[in-house]
């Protein structure tokens, strides 16, 4: 079951965390994987391990938020793979801590442009290619913020609705053409992100902090990366197959049981 064997893979934002998870549990599951980042030392960081484990895996360098970028990386993936894309997973994405007032105009910019341009660009060129073939699945990762009312995360709440709503649309627009779209919504997952976060905010506190973050889902930990992935390879499966314009929320209960 989940077998993803003969099926190639886009993962954007697969250079670390979430993204980096999803890309070695596809490999696990026999997909060949095409990782794509903004840096080439995280693309290649999660190739190497995923040949590493004797996975299939290939690294491209794109900026999500750059249409040229992101043709030319999708362009480079179907050179390699005879012209085929299975599945793209829409991981990349930043983050923004700040309420109406305190967001600037530029931060809302740079949030629309790679959280909601990038999903875009990004689903655009895989379903043109999905169409062509006569199918695929669309994954895109959005947050428990598009659902409900979070502290301090104005713009990034903004740009996570917009993602749930275009996967709503993708999976709608495309159901006779054998597209599915879904997305999966976290609480709080500990990445690289939360520790660089705590780092910078709460110097000699990250410990106290981390714990009282973790303390906020009612499970009382974080997710870790490896959960969102498994409910990814799942999605993105076979076994799924009657599954599309769903949103399934991975919140240690964080919605329904606070």
């Amino acid at each position: 079951m989940f077998s993803l064997t003969g099926k190639i893979a886009v993962v954007t934002g697969g250079g670390s965390g979430i993204g980096q998870a999803i890309a070695i549990a596809f490999a696990r599951q026999g997909a060949a994987v095409e990782v794509l980042d903004l840096t080439e030392a995280a693309t290649v960081d999660t190739v190497q391990s995923i040949v590493a484990a004797g996975g299939q895996a290939q690294g491209q360098v794109c900026d999500v938020a750059s249409a040229a970028s992101v043709r030319a990386a999708f362009d480079a993936v179907r050179a390699r793979h005879g012209g085929r894309i299975d599945i793209l997973v829409n991981n990349a994405g930043i983050a923004h801590i700040g309420n109406l007032l305190g967001t600037e105009e530029a931060d809302l910019d740079r949030l629309y442009a790679v959280n909601i341009k990038g999903v875009f660009l990004c689903a655009q060129e895989a379903v043109r290619t999905m169409v062509a073939q006569g199918g695929g699945v669309v994954l895109n990762m959005c947050s428990i913020a598009s659902g409900m009312g979070l502290a301090d995360r104005f713009a990034y709440s903004m740009t996570k609705g917009a993602v749930e709503t275009m996967t709503y649309s993708i999976a709608k627009d495309y159901i006779t053409q054998g597209i599915r779209c879904n997305c999966i919504c976290p609480a709080r997952v500990h990445t690289p992100f939360v520790d660089g976060y705590l780092a910078k905010n709460y110097p000699g506190q990250e410990q106290e902090m981390f714990a009282k973050l973790s303390a906020a889902q009612p499970i009382g930990r974080m997710a870790r990366p490896e959960e969102i992935a498994a409910q990814a390879v799942y999605l993105c499966s076979d076994e799924a197959s009657f599954v599309t314009g769903s949103a399934y929320v991975i919140d240690g209960g964080a919605v329904r049981l606070r």
